[in-house]
């Protein structure tokens, strides 16, 4: 193909996502509910894994855009409990096209009193379940044909905070797991790459958010002089859902109004 047939070969189509499947862990709140009402207005149906029991608010916002929607509620540090997301998913619907690593939880504790059980917990669900989920569905998108898969990242991907050791640790650890999966998996016409948003205002942060000090503190770091919203995370992620992002793979996108950028 000439560079002139490349050009005009270019759709907005392909950002569509129609016909396709998105697994999205933890679709039920917060984040990762953006995410998928975002797929489903690109026209994915989708399939959420949740923990907490509440999930009309996803249901509802995801119906309202046309498309479908199925759940299933278990423990994902448990291995286990990851074959049987699988499982249902391609019972609902057949297949997976893209998988996003969304589920997550923290810990702040003192440093020298951070307990075994919580480091345990934390470094399971925010990192250890992204390998597996990830290595099972690749499975499945390489019989595909291809697929996409993005893991969530953080701010704390590239630097520490107080109090958080694990978080710090296994937000890192996805960017390594981002890397190795792109390397692993590009031959198949699997992109994997990784979104990390910086601070957002969602009821997850409330307990820091809240805080006018702590608020104030960060925004004077932020050149967009605001904390992050969840519309400002959709469109970068139906992006790389989509085949618009066929050669982009093993990046990791900060999401974060320049707060990276500054000192």
């Amino acid at each position: 193909m000439t560079m002139v047939e490349s050009i005009k070969s270019f759709s907005m189509d392909r950002f569509s996502l129609k016909g396709k499947v998105a697994l999205v862990t933890g679709a039920n709140q917060n984040l990762g509910m953006g995410y998928a009402v975002a797929f489903a207005k690109a026209g994915a149906d989708i399939f959420c894994p949740h923990f907490t029991e509440d999930v009309s608010e996803v249901k509802a916002l995801v119906e309202a855009e046309g498309r479908r929607i199925e759940f299933i509620r278990g423990d994902m540090t448990k291995h286990e409990h990851i074959k049987e997301i699988v499982d249902a998913c391609m019972a609902a619907y057949g297949r997976i096209d893209i998988l996003v690593n969304n589920s997550g939880t923290n810990c702040f504790r003192e440093f020298t009193e951070f307990p075994d059980s919580e480091w345990q917990r934390v470094i399971e669900l925010n990192m250890n379940a992204v390998y597996y989920l990830g290595h099972e569905v690749a499975k499945i998108m390489i019989k595909q044909g291809g697929g996409k898969i993005i893991n969530i990242g953080s701010a704390l991907s590239y630097t520490a905070d107080a109090m958080c050791p694990a978080y710090v640790t296994a937000k890192h650890g996805v960017i390594g797991i981002t890397r190795s999966f792109a390397n692993e998996l590009g031959k198949y016409n699997i992109q994997c790459n990784a979104v990390c948003p910086g601070f957002l205002a969602t009821s997850v942060n409330s307990d820091v958010s809240d805080n006018k000090e702590y608020y104030d503190k960060i925004t004077a770091r932020i050149p967009a002089d605001r904390w992050g919203r969840l519309d400002d995370l959709m469109g970068c992620m139906v992006f790389l859902a989509s085949d618009a992002s066929n050669y982009v793979n093993g990046a990791d996108i900060k999401i974060d109004g320049g707060f990276s950028t500054t000192l």
